[in-house]
């Protein structure tokens, strides 16, 4: 079973180099605007989860810069996840806003906040 994850993980990345989509183009200040708003989100993820690909993907095409935290492969990002959010599941991003931290789960959830909040009109 590690090994039929690892294949497929390999594809999955794969696939995702190769179709990588493109960024909206935006004005400069506007961008710059953006990611002093995304400075403040931060992704958990593990690399090669399909749900964490698809969020990265939607980041991607909105032109978003969010860090993200690989929380399989490092412990201090893990334990981060597991005692911010209460559960240590990927995607989860984070979101600082007015000093409030909320952790959002669930990719669907994720994209829907990131269009909401930086993309409106699509």
């Amino acid at each position: 079973m590690v090994v039929i994850r690892w294949i497929l993980g390999k594809i999955i990345l794969f696939l995702d180099t190769v179709f990588s989509p493109t960024g909206i183009k935006r004005p400069t200040e506007q961008q710059a605007a953006i990611d002093t708003q995304t400075a403040q989100l931060t992704l958990y993820q593990y690399l090669a989860c399909p749900f964490c690909v698809k969020v990265r993907r939607a980041m991607k095409r909105q032109s978003l810069n969010i860090e993200t935290r690989d929380a399989k492969r490092d412990s201090q990002f893990r334990e981060e996840l597991l005692q911010g959010g209460g559960k240590l599941k990927v995607p989860c991003l984070r979101v600082e806003e007015d000093g409030d931290i909320r952790w959002i789960y669930e990719s669907s959830n994720i994209i829907s906040y990131l269009k909401q909040s930086f993309c409106p009109d699509q």
